[in-house]
């Protein structure tokens, strides 16, 4: 047996079947205790869960953030841009942020409003029921955009590169294969299959790393990192023939390629807005710390959640080396034809490392962690999509309906959904590089959310009517940047004629940078809104914003070891800034 062949074989392909059937096992086997504990089908823990361990909250976390769009697009990134993109990524600090400011917000409206709270529900209390209808929709077109045909789309490319298997055959049975998981699983069958795959995809991602590192600098992996770095350096060349380098990320110099991509430190803000909406906003990963026992009193369930989220920044630290430093390390063997490692596509860098490096068997148990990974993000996407839909347009109009009803809805907004993402494909796939897509897409749609949600929470002359406008003229606007990005290629093209030269500024401004101005327009625009409109009430007032119950709340939930697990992920992050600036 060739124990170090670049390929799959026998071993592999039955450890991956033996696998594959011993965590369905596992997932079923805990769906089947929980709902013994549950007797009968409940609608709310389908779609949320129970209240998990902080530990088990943190992995659920950072698995329904880890997709296909970072074993392909990330990595992908990588053996192109070097770390330019991995403002997207050290963001652990952003995730603290969730814990410590907003999960109290949530935590006190499930208290008064009886229920776990969706994010429309927040922004219905705060402003008018049409704004959190509003939230809804876009989060739901987000979900279409950004979410189901992007891990469609690279978990296709990812099942090509790895196991041989034809585009679409991979792209398809992959979504057919997390429908039928997220049907019969919901919340519990994600959190579980969390559990599961995390510390696999971890530890099989840091062997990618190792090995290819050693691979790279001939059994060294501190000469393979120095060689790495070396290739990065020499990479980026100006129209001045300068090497300005892949190895920062920042890039302040006009001359500089990746200047046009991510300009100076307008990266970072425009990162950290994108950040913000996902990590603090966004149902798909708010709806991880919500699940509560009932019973449960305020503080213990924010004690946990809190917990959950430093875990997860903690572990939010990890994907730039699991995908994005071995996506360089790719470049740089690729760049060594004695190495015997080709890299015809930066996008199946990763792929293509795994059958590379790693040895006969342990790809079969790696592979495990990553089919398992791109189920539970895409699982995840799916149960969002059945909690939006059930909760914020069903029930409301259709109550009193059997829980088992609530729940077969909910599958079929998901089925909807997934349609609608194959759909889109074709579209996403002429908008430029992937990874780059999904942030160009995330930034035109984060700015009106961050902007409801922070204008709500810090501000109580903010008024219902501002909020809803703002929500709506800043997806309005983002959507049209979308469509001139369709027609000019993202600007790239030469366009003419009196409404390309007339609304040039709009569609050919750098994407960060219209972000930010952005978020800065819909800011102004809810303010002037706010001169004109009624004043919110009371308990509008009470709800959001920082009362004395809030300060009670956050009194009562942390200790001394909470700020300084905090501050490790704070430290770690600013750490990797300074190393790679």
């Amino acid at each position: 047996m060739n124990w170090n062949s670049h390929e799959f074989i026998w071993l592999d392909w039955v450890i991956i079947a033996v696998g594959i059937l011993a965590v369905t096992w596992a997932v079923w086997r805990s769906i089947q205790k929980d709902k013994r504990l549950q007797k009968g089908a409940d609608s709310e823990n389908y779609l949320f869960g129970k209240g998990e361990p902080w530990y088990i909250i943190g992995a659920a976390i950072f698995a329904a953030n880890i997709g296909s769009e970072h074993l392909v697009g990330l990595a992908g990134t990588g053996a192109k841009n070097g770390v330019g993109m991995a403002h997207w990524e050290m963001q652990g600090w952003m995730i603290l942020i969730l814990g410590w400011l907003f999960v109290p917000f949530y935590q006190l409206m499930n208290n008064k409003l009886g229920k776990i709270i969706t994010m429309p529900d927040f922004l219905k209390n705060r402003y008018t029921p049409r704004t959190g209808s509003w939230l809804s929709i876009i989060t739901l077109i987000a979900y279409v955009l950004t979410k189901v045909s992007v891990t469609a789309f690279t978990g296709g490319i990812f099942m090509e590169s790895l196991l041989g298997l034809p585009f679409w055959y991979g792209a398809i049975g992959l979504i057919v294969l997390t429908g039928i998981f997220t049907i019969f699983g919901g919340m519990k069958g994600v959190m579980t299959l969390s559990a599961i795959q995390t510390p696999i995809l971890i530890i099989g991602s840091f062997l990618v790393l190792f090995l290819g590192l050693a691979a790279l600098g001939h059994g060294c992996i501190a000469d393979g990192w120095t060689a790495m770095i070396d290739h990065a350096r020499s990479m980026g060349l100006g129209a001045d023939g300068h090497a300005y380098g892949t190895n920062h990320m920042f890039h302040f110099e006009t001359g500089d390629p990746m200047y046009d991509e991510y300009p100076g430190f307008w990266v970072f803000i425009g990162a950290s807005i994108i950040g913000l909406w996902y990590w603090a906003t966004d149902q798909h990963i708010v709806q991880r710390v919500l699940g509560q026992q009932k019973g449960e009193s305020s503080d213990v369930v924010m004690k946990r959640a809190r917990r959950g989220t430093i875990a997860a920044g903690y572990f939010k630290l990890l994907p730039v080396f699991m995908f994005l430093i071995p996506g360089m390390v790719a470049a740089a063997l690729a760049a060594r034809p004695e190495s015997g490692f080709t890299l015809d596509n930066p996008d199946t860098a990763f792929g293509s490392m795994v059958k590379f490096v790693l040895p006969a068997g342990v790809k079969g148990i790696v592979t495990i962690g990553f089919i398992s990974a791109l189920v539970a993000s895409l699982a995840a996407f799916f149960n969002s999509c059945a909690t939006l839909f059930t909760e914020d347009f069903y029930k409301p109009m259709f109550k009193n309906r059997s829980e088992a009803t609530y729940v077969l809805v909910g599958r079929m907004a998901t089925i909807v959904v997934v349609i609608l993402g194959i759909i889109w494909i074709p579209v996403m796939m002429s908008l430029g590089s992937l990874y780059s897509y999904l942030q160009g897409i995330q930034s035109l749609l984060a700015p009106a959310m961050v902007a409801v949600f922070l204008m709500g929470i810090f501000s109580k002359k903010i008024t219902p009517k501002a909020g809803e406008a703002g929500l709506i003229a800043g997806f309005l606007i983002g959507m049209a940047r979308l469509l001139t990005n369709i027609f000019t290629n993202t600007g790239k093209d030469v366009m003419t004629g009196w409404f390309w030269n007339s609304t040039h500024w709009f569609w050919h401004t750098n994407w960060l940078i219209f972000e930010i101005w952005l978020l800065v327009f819909i800011m102004m625009f809810m303010v002037v809104v706010s001169f004109f409109t009624k004043k919110p009430t009371a308990k509008q007032i009470e709800f959001i914003t920082f009362n004395d119950d809030y300060k009670t709340l956050i009194k009562q939930s942390w200790n001394k070891w909470d700020v300084i697990a905090s501050i490790g992920v704070i430290a770690f992050c600013a750490a990797f800034y300074l190393y790679f600036w």
